[in-house]
């Protein structure tokens, strides 16, 4: 099949990988171009404008940053839309907020295009081994007619609901893992100030039903220091500020993720945005919440 795949950052990259592995033709785009570069030795073509490469497409795929540079690849002076024909399927893999999904669905489905938002559960290292979780809103007809695509590049299928549904569900689970990251980092420097290693709190707690699974994928990073990115840690300050948006919407004030937040908008401040999700230890472990504001204080950062 022939497809167009725009957005080839960390997963990217490696999910359009996959697409051609499995012999699909694949068109690829991304706003800096050596990022897409790499890509010709599978057998992708690169374009110059995501107008340019969804021409000839049967599906085209979207995975980029956030709502506005969704809206710009899609709707603006190079966007795609308006070059699609009547009935093709635009399959959009963004972390965004619901509303922007129904929003650009409204905008598919008006041109007489069809819209399902697939966000992707998984790491760098789950892309590129085609082990990703598609968290998927639509019409299941539609999913179920890129299900081959979607087998290309991952392992398993979530029908969550209507457009919009797979976003609320990704930003779900990304507002859990990043508050359990920073509750992590905050229990290993509890450990470290009354005299317990890193090392022993791992091996005691990861192995056990306490931990997410995914922690285990960070114990080498947090001993080592070593914050090459996996998934960035400005992404998920976007994610949680993008469920944040979704709680006040229907009515919730989450004070832990809020706390979340401060956390992760400090880690930035100092620099770490765009190293993996797992560098706000350098800020988490090292601070303490005061009780009036759930702020970090900036004395306690050391790094």
């Amino acid at each position: 099949m022939d497809v167009a795949f725009l957005g080839t950052g960390i997963m990217g990259s490696r999910m359009a990988a996959n697409l051609a592995r499995a012999g699909h033709g694949v068109v690829v785009w991304n706003r800096t171009p050596e990022k897409a570069a790499p890509l010709a030795e599978f057998g992708c073509k690169l374009a110059s404008s995501p107008r340019m490469a969804v021409r000839g497409a049967q599906v085209v795929f979207t995975m980029v940053a956030d709502p506005v540079a969704l809206r710009q690849v899609a709707l603006g002076t190079q966007g795609f839309l308006d070059e699609l024909p009547h009935g093709t399927l635009w399959v959009d893999h963004s972390t965004v907020d619901p509303a922007t999904s129904r929003q650009m669905g409204a905008n598919a489905v008006n041109r007489g295009l069809r819209f399902v938002d697939i966000p992707v559960s998984g790491s760098s290292a789950a892309a590129a081994a085609a082990k990703l979780i598609f968290f998927a809103g639509g019409e299941l007809s539609d999913i179920e007619g890129v299900r081959p695509l979607l087998e290309a590049m991952g392992c398993r299928i979530v029908h969550a609901g209507p457009i919009g549904a797979g976003s609320s569900l990704k930003l779900v689970n990304n507002l859990f893992l990043a508050q359990a990251q920073v509750a992590w980092s905050e229990t290993l420097g509890l450990a470290s100030r009354i005299g317990l290693t890193e090392e022993i709190v791992h091996e005691a707690i990861l192995p056990t039903h306490v931990a997410p699974a995914f922690l285990t994928f960070k114990r080498e990073k947090i001993e080592n220091r070593e914050w090459s990115p996996e998934f960035p840690l400005k992404h998920a300050l976007k994610d949680v500020r993008l469920a944040l948006e979704m709680a006040v919407g229907v009515g919730l004030e989450l004070s832990q993720a809020r706390v979340a937040e401060s956390v992760y908008t400090r880690a930035a401040r100092h620099g770490l945005g765009d190293q993996d999700i797992s560098a706000v230890h350098e800020i988490a472990s090292r601070g303490h919440l005061t009780a009036e504001t759930g702020a970090v204080e900036e004395s306690a950062f050391r790094g």
